[in-house]
């Protein structure tokens, strides 16, 4: 089984293409909406978030994990990594890499959060990857808040969006970086406002090939023929939970949404 969580919706855009592309494999996703958004929380908190979510996963039978959050991909992989030596691990980076083969300008934009560029994550992906290409981050106030809320094709998420990849187009980038998970659902409005100027480049089916590859490697793919099921918690409001899977995911079949609690600080949680 594979177990997947994010602070809240967000991480919903690597589940389906996850769901998508290993249809036989069970999954269980926890949004963490109780603590959205991640991005503007601490390294440390996110940490312990991000323990207690895996924590709960595992109790769930997850064999393996995808952090479905640029930001707690960026504060907790390698500690995740230690502290759970034994469970694979399948972490979110921006995509600078092919960004960067593929820029004529030489300038890419990243959008994200604060966090997700304050991690060594982010810092390695650079040394490794940028060259001689100039990558810009940029940190966008209020877009997750905007996805949470399905605010996905209004005026006011469009100005956000204006305000936040003017820099970039005047900076010449050529390449859009969606380095939030959420940020996939505000894709049809990133287009209309780059107008053709930025590619735009989202990791999730990358990361669920990535997921496949690990689950072949260490023998955990399922030998099943049927669809398989899956299980979404929410430590928010499990109704408002089921609308917004039920408006994002129309067709994604064998969905049961249930509630789930923190229920003792960031340390555990009850489902």
């Amino acid at each position: 089984m594979i177990g997947v969580f994010d602070s809240g919706i967000g991480g919903l855009s690597v589940w389906r293409e996850i769901v998508r592309q290993l249809p036989h494999e069970p999954t269980v996703y926890l949004a963490d909406q109780a603590h959205v958004p991640y991005g503007s929380r601490g390294m440390a908190e996110v940490r312990a978030l991000a323990e207690g979510v895996t924590r709960f996963l595992l109790g769930q039978g997850a064999q393996v994990i995808v952090i479905a959050c640029n930001t707690a991909s960026a504060a907790a992989l390698y500690y995740l990594r230690r502290t759970f030596p034994q469970i694979p691990f399948v972490g979110m980076e921006p995509a600078v890499k092919p960004a960067v083969e593929r820029t004529r300008s030489g300038v890419v934009g990243v959008i994200a959060t604060p966090t997700t560029f304050q991690g060594e994550l982010f810092n390695s992906l650079l040394a490794r990857y940028g060259g001689d290409a100039r990558v810009i981050p940029q940190v966008c106030p209020g877009l997750v808040e905007a996805v949470e809320s399905l605010a996905l094709e209004t005026e006011g998420t469009e100005q956000l969006l204006r305000e936040c990849l003017a820099p970039l187009l005047e900076a010449g980038a050529d390449q859009l970086v969606l380095g939030c998970t959420h940020y996939p659902f505000l894709r049809t409005a990133i287009e209309r406002v780059v107008a053709g100027r930025m590619a735009v480049i989202d990791p999730a089916p990358a990361v669920a090939r990535q997921t496949g590859r690990v689950l072949a490697r260490r023998g955990l793919a399922s030998t099943g023929a049927e669809p398989a099921t899956h299980r979404l918690y929410t430590t928010g409001d499990r109704d408002a939970f089921a609308r917004t899977v039920a408006r994002l995911m129309p067709d994604v079949a064998g969905v049961t949404v249930l509630p789930a609690r923190w229920a003792d600080g960031a340390s555990r949680i009850d489902g």
